[in-house]
């Protein structure tokens, strides 16, 4: 039995993962910032973890920033981020998961990085759906 299960946005792409993660970071770069839209990435790593496809793997697209060894895999249909299996690196973005974690985030990373307005958000209000 798979550890962990997953999918796109769309749930076209579907796939199950077999192993323990070893980190969990929040990269706040400006590449992962740009690819993800948001404040960070959330992205789990694992040197020994299998993955299996379990449908869609046609409709994964790659996009590797030139010269750099930044990448992301993502749906081509809906966009959803996907985890990259590289030769003794499987990334996993935490978000494509459909089962719980339980782990715990590892550290933030590339802070210097962090965008100006993702900082001392402990007073900003917080809602469990979309405020009135």
């Amino acid at each position: 039995m798979a550890n962990h299960s997953g999918s796109c946005l769309c749930g076209q792409v579907k796939f199950e993962i077999d192993g323990d993660f070893e980190r969990f970071f929040f990269c706040h770069c400006q590449r992962c910032r740009k690819g993800t839209g948001s404040a960070h990435a959330a992205n789990l790593f694992s040197s020994t973890a299998q993955i299996t496809w379990l449908s869609g793997r046609h409709s994964i697209t790659e996009y590797k920033v030139p010269d750099s060894r930044h990448a992301r895999a993502f749906c081509s249909t809906c966009g959803g981020a996907l985890p990259r299996d590289r030769p003794g690196m499987l990334v996993v973005p935490a978000g494509s998961l459909n089962t719980d974690l339980h782990v715990r985030p590892t550290a933030h990373i590339f802070v210097a990085s962090r965008a100006n307005w993702d900082r001392d958000l402990q007073s900003v209000p917080a809602f469990d759906q979309l405020p009135p």
